[in-house]
């Protein structure tokens, strides 16, 4: 890369970085957060209230994370048009330099015959500005160097347009960081206020309302880390998908069956909801969106009642959510930080739609 070409701060990091600043796991964390709102159950909070009070935490929760998703999606698209569009100005910064020099050889030798063309000391300006002011005199010195000077006067007005659209689409990766920031924190907030109730009731309490006990939880992951996925065992008999994709995506999901619920993640041992959906998908050779918002419209939309294995199937009025649907009205999805990847009805949530994408 040309030494010209100006740096960019990197804000996207590695993926073992980028793991680590982007997914929390609700099983497993202790201790106080200090975001403003969070506390540990009320004793006056029954089991129920309790749970219903999560279940809550946990969508607002949900949507916050599909809002991070898109938001990272929109910095990486913007961190790659800054890139491109600073390669091409070096690159025609370099070729502008060329031309300079070749027209610097020119002068030094007019100079030996006795003089430098008008054009010649207007071009070898270091002033871009008192160039282009002052290039329509060069092109009525009638000059050999016309073209030249044309040609470079060009050159000078694309570069400067790059470095405009470049600094433009700084602007705009500076405010998707600024919105993953906003939505992290929301996201985090959310889920350690979700995970301070649950820690305010008994174990027993936290089984009975379906909730996973931390300790059971890692040793369930633990022992599913140290098999194969394979060991999930076959897809059901009552799966039958409408094509081989359909099939394949199914299979996927399956053997993932008690991988962690991690925010923004995307496997291959941990999902979001979305992130679930993309991973299996992209294992059966089609690529989705990232975000619920997007994969409601990667595809053919379905009726409830025509539902067929494989479709996507979403919910909550702000289609927060997404489910694989396997037939006979069951999905698998990744729940949320309280719950692996598991076989749930798809009535347990409010119904928004659905799509066949394969």
């Amino acid at each position: 890369m040309a030494a010209h070409r100006r740096p960019i701060r990197r804000s996207l990091g590695g993926r073992t970085a980028a793991r680590t600043a982007f997914t929390i796991a609700l099983a497993g964390a202790a201790g106080a957060t200090g975001f403003e709102g969070t506390g540990t159950a009320a004793p006056d909070l029954t089991p129920a209230q309790v749970r219903a009070k999560v279940d809550k935490l946990y969508q607002e929760a949900e949507v916050a994370t599909e809002k991070y998703n898109g938001a990272k999606e929109k910095a990486a698209r913007a961190e790659g048009r800054v890139d491109s569009l600073q390669d091409e100005a070096a690159r025609r910064t370099e070729r502008l330099n060329s031309e300079r020099a070749a027209l610097g050889s020119q002068a030094a030798a007019q100079y030996r015959d006795g003089g430098i063309d008008p054009s010649l000391r207007l071009m070898l300006s270091s002033d871009p500005d008192r160039y282009l002011d002052g290039a329509a005199f060069a092109e009525r010195a009638g000059s050999r160097q016309a073209s030249t000077v044309r040609r470079v006067g060009r050159q000078l007005r694309e570069i400067e347009q790059l470095r405009g659209a470049a600094d433009v689409e700084l602007t705009a990766l500076r405010t998707r960081q600024a919105e993953l920031k906003r939505h992290k924190k929301t996201v985090t907030g959310k889920l350690d206020e979700a995970r301070d109730l649950l820690s305010g009731l008994p174990a027993g309490e936290r089984t009975r309302i379906g909730a996973d006990d931390p300790d059971t939880a890692r040793a369930s992951r633990a022992s599913r880390s140290a098999a194969s996925p394979r060991d999930a065992g076959p897809v059901p008999s009552g799966t039958t998908a409408s094509n081989s994709r359909a099939a394949a995506a199914i299979a996927y999901a399956y053997e993932k069956l008690g991988s962690p619920y991690v925010w923004g993640a995307t496997g291959p041992d941990a999902f979001d909801c979305s992130g679930l959906m993309q991973a299996a998908y992209r294992d059966a050779g089609i690529a989705l969106p990232r975000t619920t918002y997007a994969q409601i419209n990667a595809g053919q939309r379905v009726a409830r009642s025509e539902l067929q294995p494989g479709d996507l199937v979403f919910f909550y009025s702000g289609i927060s959510h997404v489910g694989l649907y396997i037939g006979n009205g069951q999905m698998i999805h990744a729940p949320n930080p309280s719950a692996p990847v598991r076989v749930a009805p798809i009535t347990e949530m409010p119904f928004a739609g659905a799509t066949r994408v394969a």
